[in-house]
């Protein structure tokens, strides 16, 4: 059973019959061996975050389409010596989901308010997807809140027109789907067999996730507020960062924090020839393409990404 402390939107707090913790919007809360639930008020929005373990703070952040629950299996595994704290960005899980906000500093700044009201002055960060972007450009934006970062199946924010034709323009097929304003968040709500398809796809070997995990993340994102939530964050990336970031938007910003990327061989967005172009901005980054790893590497090789993980946070450790 989770250790709980899960209070709703409203203030009051949510139990089912059978003991099962419910968020604001009544939609059970996965359970997790371990890991204790909250609701942390910040200036900019209430986030839902799961936590567990003790010890060296490391701020895990999921991708699209999913939410805390995509670190069920890294959690147990780190959760021995390191505080693990899981938040649900801003508009998945049971964070809030307001109609703005989803561009990519403002969800930096989201991540700010809640380290600083948590009283975290310096994490380890690991970001899947989303959430690695996220990771780049917090150690971009303030190098001294992140001690190391790991990133999983993300690119590093120095890619080029060039790393976009190696990676393949038929990877991005899908996209105009979930970020074309009306449409992402018709598809999102009404067409759930889109979202499986694209979880599937991403887990390469269908034994990844099972029925009842797809679900769960198919379940979240067809609430109104959540698929307008997913249409957002896709539609501002699409629409007013990739540009921008083709034409050298980050390059006068070097990544001087350590970083780890760990990339799916057979990732079905992002292909391995696409990783490079970093090299004059970055002062420590290395790459790891993981044989026969697709997209979604937490729950397809956890063992693997954990020791990854842990080997890289311990380098480097500051005495004490």
């Amino acid at each position: 059973m989770n250790d709980v402390d899960v209070t709703t939107v409203d203030g009051s707090r949510q139990w089912s019959p059978d003991g099962v913790t419910r968020g604001g919007e009544g939609r059970a809360i996965p359970v997790v061996d371990g890991v204790r639930h909250r609701f942390v008020d910040t200036p900019r929005l209430r986030f839902h975050v799961a936590e567990a373990g003790s010890g060296e703070p490391v701020l895990l952040l999921h991708g699209w389409p999913q939410h805390w629950w995509a670190w069920r299996k890294v959690i147990p595994l780190l959760a021995g010596d390191h505080r693990v704290i899981c938040p649900d960005l801003r508009g998945f899980g049971w964070t809030d989901a307001p109609r703005s906000g989803y561009r990519t500093e403002e969800l930096v700044d989201d991540l700010i308010a809640l380290l600083d009201v948590m009283g975290l002055e310096r994490v380890l960060v690991v970001g899947h997807d989303v959430g690695g972007r996220l990771g780049f450009h917090l150690s971009l934006r303030d190098p001294t809140r992140v001690r190391r970062l790991v990133t999983l199946n993300a690119v590093h924010p120095y890619w080029s027109a060039r790393s976009m034709r190696a990676s393949g323009a038929w990877r991005s097929w899908w996209t105009p789907l979930v970020e074309t304003p009306l449409l992402g968040r018709r598809v999102v709500r009404h067409l759930p067999a889109f979202t499986r398809m694209m979880l599937r796809l991403g887990a390469v070997d269908r034994d990844v996730l099972s029925p009842d995990e797809v679900a769960e993340y198919v379940a979240a994102t067809r609430e109104p507020a959540r698929a307008r939530a997913s249409e957002r964050l896709m539609y501002e990336f699409a629409y007013h960062e990739i540009i921008p970031t083709l034409r050298g938007r980050n390059r006068s910003r070097r990544l001087t924090v350590p970083t780890l990327m760990l990339n799916g061989e057979r990732d079905v967005r992002l292909s391995p020839h696409s990783l490079g172009g970093w090299e004059p901005y970055a002062d420590d980054l290395s790459i790891r393409v993981v044989p026969g790893g697709g997209h979604m590497l937490a729950e397809q090789h956890a063992d693997l990404v954990t020791e990854e993980i842990r080997a890289f946070f311990a380098t480097g450790r500051q005495p004490g």
